[in-house]
């Protein structure tokens, strides 16, 4: 047998829970419906994460579960997650998918850039975003949910799409429609991404350029670490929204004056984000994609020619722009060594496990 086939073969990822070794519980997802763990396929000693959904908590989801692993499995692009294969275990359905090393963008600003991420690694991120939402568009798919909680990073620094559980076609029984007016369930989660046109929930619907609008509150997250809208009310943010509000990115062009910070906590931040100045171009392209009217937004088509995009990036690297961060290793799979003293760590840190945003 050939070596090709042979390491084929290694790779091959089988549907027997006992063919994964499960290190660890790296987060939990779907409001404690699943559980995201590190595991090692014993067969070719790679490193992978488990999705395990427990369908007897499950109830109104299971469709929602389904359609994620259905959808997912069907898309193939760089940029998306890859589902590998999936498989029933008692009353869990277990998800086999790459590790991605650094976790979610989420992740990202919560352990290390509490105040946004670099605009380089902004542009790294996004971009590699906007070819996977170009590919789903074409394909007749609204994402629903873009946020840095859905956005995973490898440790190689490969950026993958993921989140396809709230996600809807465009095409009906072959026909493209030109507005959808379904309203995404259990997706109280993601209100403050989505475009207004979506939370109107009139007659006038929405399209794909609805995930343009949630594309701009994904780069104002990265940029200023925050959640859009975190310290404001469903219907204040509903009303902001309708109204053409656009949250800022928050600089030293744009931060109020610092007479008018009252909270200590908030002018330390003040003080970090106040030091920095991003450029004309990305403070653009967050207001293109966050105007109001969805006919004023740009396409990803469009987007991807954007100056933002055009500037020399070509020598740098996700990784060393995501330093101090840094991912978990697969060199664990191959070293026993390595593999104990990973596993001695778990032990430590077993508190900060929930804190992983993993809600792919």
């Amino acid at each position: 047998m050939s070596q090709f086939l042979k390491r084929k073969m290694l790779n091959d990822y089988d549907a027997n829970n006992e063919n994964y070794k499960t290190i660890s519980i790296l987060s939990q997802c779907c409001q404690g419906i699943g559980t995201v763990h590190l595991a090692k396929h014993l067969s070719s000693g790679q490193m992978v994460a488990i999705k395990k959904f427990n369908m007897d908590k499950a109830k109104d989801e299971i469709n929602l579960i389904e359609q994620e692993i259905i959808l997912t499995r069907q898309l193939k692009h760089l940029n998306i997650i890859k589902y590998h294969i999936a498989f029933v275990s008692g009353p869990e359905v277990c998800v086999i998918s790459p590790l991605m090393g650094y976790g979610s963008c989420r992740d990202l600003i919560n352990t290390h850039f509490n105040d946004g991420l670099p605009e380089n690694a902004i542009a790294l991120i996004t971009r590699s975003v906007l070819d996977a939402l170009d590919y789903i568009h074409k394909r007749g798919i609204i994402h629903r949910a873009i946020r840095a909680s859905h956005i995973l990073i490898s440790a190689s620094g490969l950026t993958c799409l993921s989140g396809f559980r709230y996600s809807c076609p465009i095409v009906n029984n072959g026909r493209w429609q030109k507005q959808i007016h379904s309203f995404p369930a259990s997706t109280a989660r993601n209100l403050n991404w989505l475009s207004p046109e979506v939370l109107e929930q009139n007659l006038e619907g929405y399209n794909e350029r609805s995930d343009i609008y949630s594309f701009g509150m994904l780069i104002c997250e990265l940029a200023n670490g925050s959640e859009p809208y975190s310290n404001t009310s469903s219907t204040l943010m509903l009303t902001e929204k309708v109204r053409g509000c656009i949250p800022p990115l928050l600089d030293c062009t744009t931060l109020p004056d610092e007479s008018e910070m009252h909270d200590s906590g908030l002018k330390l931040s003040y003080h970090r984000q106040a030091r920095r100045q991003f450029s004309d171009y990305l403070h653009e392209l967050s207001m293109l994609c966050l105007q109001r009217n969805p006919y004023e937004r740009p396409t990803t088509n469009y987007l991807l020619t954007h100056p933002f995009y055009k500037l020399s990036r070509r020598t740098l690297q996700l990784c060393e722009l995501l330093k101090p961060a840094l991912p978990l290793s697969d060199k664990v799979a191959y070293n026993n060594d390595e593999m104990e003293c990973f596993e001695s760590l778990q032990k430590i840190t077993d508190i900060d496990l929930y804190s992983c945003d993993w809600d792919f």
